[in-house]
């Protein structure tokens, strides 16, 4: 650590040279897409820059840049905005540029005009408005274009023309070894003889206090009044030594700016007091300034050898950069006994707050990182490092306390020369002794890192913990223990929390929201207007600044905020500074703002810092937003620019329609947002965006109204603008094509209907036939049924006779065999009548003719002769009976039966193979 520590002191120079400068812009000839020079610039009306460059006519809504290429491909030497027109010349040539409906410019000669062309050589160096003139200089003549009557004038010159001038209605040039003339009566006159400056190049006349005020080149300023030449010294009279000055400037204040030839831009007050010098090494583009033009919001442009720059010379916001990369970032500062001290990443810097000296010198012993300064009684200062603590009396570091990360130091109630210190380990007492500042000891019972700690009295106090909470803690009387601890649980934790006191109040802010702490209940409760600073301009950081002046600075994403108390109405009153997150480039949770003199506080930001003088708004004149294209392009890639002044009407083939808008804004930090609605395919708003270009594709026909607004800073453009367009139906969506397609679909649905008419017929036909084929099934199962149940009956019947027939067969035996009966003859009888019983065999033909109906009738139709003993013994056989069942029915013997087939067989005519049952099976 010691080793780093050496090198670091050796590393880091003992001064650092820079100043607070006016916030620049700088535009490189990547930006703008054309060359490095830049020989004049100015404004139209919209508020829009243009710059004759190198590459041609250039023009910037704010947002991009465009190129217009000169004439005759030569450089654009000069160009300024009169009225509507963007007058230009080059080389041979100069004319007028007017925007077309299409947003774009269109070129009008006006040297094609002349009566005698321009001479060989002859470049139009100057543009500038004289009544109803428009005059044109080039290096041997002044030209006059009267716009209403479309005539031109000329007034040659022998020798070159350095310049020409317009001050108070006159006309003012300086021709090469002549001198100053003007002119009468429409004649040039010689004012001033060359003889009288030196034979120097006068670079700038203009008026101060009733009198010509001549800035030349070399020899510094001349006044010009009754007819005499004097020299003006101002007390800045010694920034002007060995300065070779290509262009000024007198601002509408009455200051100067002085453009160089390899020195930057110098800035002089009314007075001619200088104030303030810019080069490349502070920020400027170049140090060659060809150019310079002050524009409607007093922002001065500078045309450079190598790029364009646009200085906010009246920003109430003054920037201090370390463009080498020392300071580092800055963490802290103060003023203590006339000194400005600032606390780094990389030390403790300082320099005299009153002398208008720009170097800061670096503190021996400092180098590393500084977290915090505190001022005691205007006594001491005491500086909290990563190192520990040192007192920095007499601009001589000390250090007091080895302890590392010192976060801070606060004044305890009723204890005198006693500190109370924040480490990364816990809480500290600082003493001061007659030896100087001493740590005492360290408070017990409590180990947390305590970067924000406030009292709420003399033995109580809160410990905000980043990712921890906020503990309430308690100390005993001797303040050298913690007696009671616990979190306060009623507020969130969050990222870049903190706590601070203000107002005899302690707030603690986090990403939900702004606390008040209510020592009664111990608790937190939410301040909803400081909250709604965070809610309206979003989160970043909850670091809360007091400062002297009893004000209370908060940080969000698109401002910083300082809320004070209003005179009249004792109430809070919150002002915002619209300086964006992006801009301000400061470390998140390490904001630190602190007051340098009345009304101006310093901020520290990495590589340097800002001042703010709050006692100065930011002077804008009204924005007004401008739609600068618009551009569709079909499927093939083929683009269409289109008229912003009249409603579009798009072919659908047109995939994607792309607006491009701007605000002349060039301020740098205030910062400007867009937000877009597409009416009739969006309901809302879009969100807030920085991109000032946006596409819709493959938009569906119908009718549509793009609108877009704007936010500079924190307040509304004045304006909304608005395109109405309309994409047209596709071909195949026309009303011919509708009308088609009402045919087609009345066609279609005619055969349909037919088509399901016929389906539906043959439908309901099959559907009839089924259930005809399903009536006429269940009629044949009936039917199937019924023979089933007359085949049973048939079948039943002729068992019952079989057996019935048997049995009295068996008994009419068993009667023959017994010989002792008296009289069997009798009971014979009886037999054989039963046996022989026709009742039967009508019962069975009956049943039989249920069952097989027209078996009988077939049969005797083809066999006539049969008797009915034929037929009947037929029915037996088409049974399928065997012989030995059919004997009992015939009341004969088995044999009989078989001689029964073979006569019946003859009788049918049946050969020897023909078999008897299956013949008669057939019928």
């Amino acid at each position: 650590m010691q080793r780093l520590l050496l090198l670091l002191i050796f590393c880091i120079p003992a001064l650092i040279l820079s100043q607070e400068l006016p916030p620049i812009l700088n535009y490189s000839t990547e930006d703008y897409g054309a060359d490095n020079q830049n020989w004049m610039i100015s404004q139209s009306q919209d508020g829009f820059i243009y710059a004759a460059n190198n590459g041609g006519l250039l023009e910037f809504d704010g947002e991009r840049w465009s190129k217009y290429d000169s004439p005759n491909s030569t450089i654009m030497r000069s160009v300024n905005v009169i009225h509507a027109k963007v007058y230009t010349g080059c080389f041979a040539e100069f004319g007028y540029w007017e925007k077309t409906n299409l947003g774009t410019l269109f070129y009008t000669s006006l040297a094609s005009k002349l009566n005698n062309p321009m001479l060989e050589d002859e470049q139009v160096w100057n543009i500038l408005e004289y009544n109803e003139w428009v005059v044109f200089q080039s290096n041997r003549a002044l030209y006059f274009y009267k716009e209403a009557d479309q005539t031109i004038k000329k007034i040659p010159s022998e020798n070159l023309i350095y310049k020409v001038f317009i001050v108070n209605k006159s006309i003012y040039y300086h021709v090469a070894n002549e001198g100053i003339y003007t002119i009468v009566g429409g004649e040039p006159s010689l004012l001033i003889p060359d003889t009288q400056f030196n034979s120097d190049r006068i670079i700038n006349i203009s008026s101060q206090n009733n009198q010509l005020l001549l800035i030349s080149r070399n020899s510094g300023f001349f006044h010009f009044k009754d007819n005499k030449l004097t020299r003006w010294v101002t007390p800045g009279e010694s920034a002007l030594d060995t300065i070779n000055i290509f262009s000024a400037l007198q601002l509408r204040d009455g200051s100067f700016v002085l453009g160089t030839i390899s020195n930057g831009l110098l800035y002089f007050d009314k007075t001619g007091h200088f104030l303030y010098k810019i080069t490349q090494k502070s920020g400027l583009g170049n140090n060659t300034v060809l150019s310079l033009f002050e524009d409607e919001d007093s922002n001065l442009w500078a045309g450079l050898d190598n790029g364009i720059n646009s200085i906010n010379i009246n920003s109430p916001v003054r920037s201090y950069s370390d463009f080498e990369g020392i300071l580092g970032t800055v963490y802290t500062s103060i003023v203590f006994k006339e000194t400005l001290y600032l606390g780094t990443n990389q030390g403790v810097f300082y320099k005299d707050l009153n002398s208008k000296a720009t170097q800061f010198t670096f503190l021996p012993g400092t180098a590393g990182q500084v977290l915090s300064f505190y001022n005691y009684k205007n006594e001491d200062l005491l500086c909290g490092h990563h190192l520990g603590t040192f007192t920095l009396n007499n601009k001589k570091a000390t250090r007091i306390a080895n302890e590392l990360g010192s976060w801070d130091f606060k004044p305890i109630a009723d204890r005198q020369n006693i500190l109370l210190q924040g480490n990364y380990n816990g809480l500290y007492l600082l003493k001061k002794e007659a030896q100087g500042w001493k740590l005492i000891s360290k408070i017990k019972g409590f180990n947390n890192s305590s970067r924000y700690f406030e009292f709420v009295n003399k033995q109580h106090l809160l410990v905000s913990h980043e990712y921890k909470g906020v503990f309430n803690l308690k100390l005993n009387d001797s303040l050298t223990a913690v007696t009671e601890q616990k979190f306060i649980d009623n507020v969130p934790v969050g990222k870049n929390s903190a706590l601070t006191s203000y107002q005899n109040s302690i707030l603690y802010a986090t990403e939900e929201g702004v606390y008040t702490f209510s020592p009664q209940t111990e608790a937190f409760k939410k301040d909803s207007l400081l909250s709604s600073i965070y809610n309206d301009y979003g989160y970043i950081s909850g670091k809360l600044i007091s400062d002297k002046k009893d004000r209370l600075w908060l940080f969000s994403k698109e401002n910083i905020s300082l809320v004070s108390t209003d005179n009249l109405t004792n109430l809070p009153r919150i002002t915002q500074y619209p300086i964006p997150s992006f801009l301000r480039k400061g470390v998140l949770g390490y904001e630190n703002i602190n007051m340098i003199a009345q009304d101006v506080y310093l901020l520290g930001v990495s590589g340097g810092y800002l001042t703010i003088d709050i006692s100065k708004a930011e002077q804008t004149r009204s924005n007004k937003l401008f739609i600068n294209s618009i551009q569709s392009s079909d499927l093939e890639g083929h683009t269409q620019r289109l008229s912003s002044q009249k409603p579009g009407v798009l072919n659908f083939r047109h995939g994607m329609l792309t607006f491009k808008y701007a605000v002349p804004q060039y301020k740098k930090f205030i910062d400007v947002n867009y937000q877009y609605q597409l009416k009739g395919f969006q309901s809302k708003w879009s969100e807030w965006t920085h991109n000032s270009v946006v596409s819709f594709e493959n938009l569906p026909f119908g009718d549509y109204e793009f609108l877009v607004r704007a936010k500079i800073g924190n307040e509304l453009s004045v304006n909304t603008a608005s395109y109405t367009f309309s994409v047209e139906r596709p071909w195949l969506l026309s009303g011919y094509m509708l009308a088609v397609y009402v045919l087609i679909l009345i066609v279609i649905l005619v055969i349909t209907h037919r088509t399901y008419r016929r389906y539906y017929s043959k439908k309901l036909e099959r559907e009839q036939l089924e259930n005809q084929q399903k009536i006429m099934q269940i009629q044949n199962e009936k039917l199937n049924q019924d023979i089933d149940n007359k085949n049973r009956e048939l079948a039943i019947s002729t068992m019952s006779i079989i057996k019935k027939n048997e049995v009295l067969s068996k008994i009419k035996k068993e009667l023959l065999k017994d010989k002792d009966t008296a009289d069997p003859k009798g009971a014979i009888d009886l037999i054989d009548s039963h046996l022989n019983n026709n009742k039967d065999w009508k019962f069975f033909k009956q049943a039989f003719n249920n069952a097989d109906k027209d078996f009988l009738d077939k049969i005797k139709k083809a066999h006539p002769d049969l008797t009915p003993n034929d037929l009947r013994f037929c029915a037996y056989l088409r049974l399928n009976l065997t012989s030995k069942e059919i004997a009992p029915l015939l009341n004969i013997s088995t044999k009989s039966v078989e001689t029964k087939r073979y006569r019946l067989r003859k009788r049918l005519d049946l050969d020897h193979d023909d078999s008897l049952v299956n013949y008669i099976l057939k019928f």
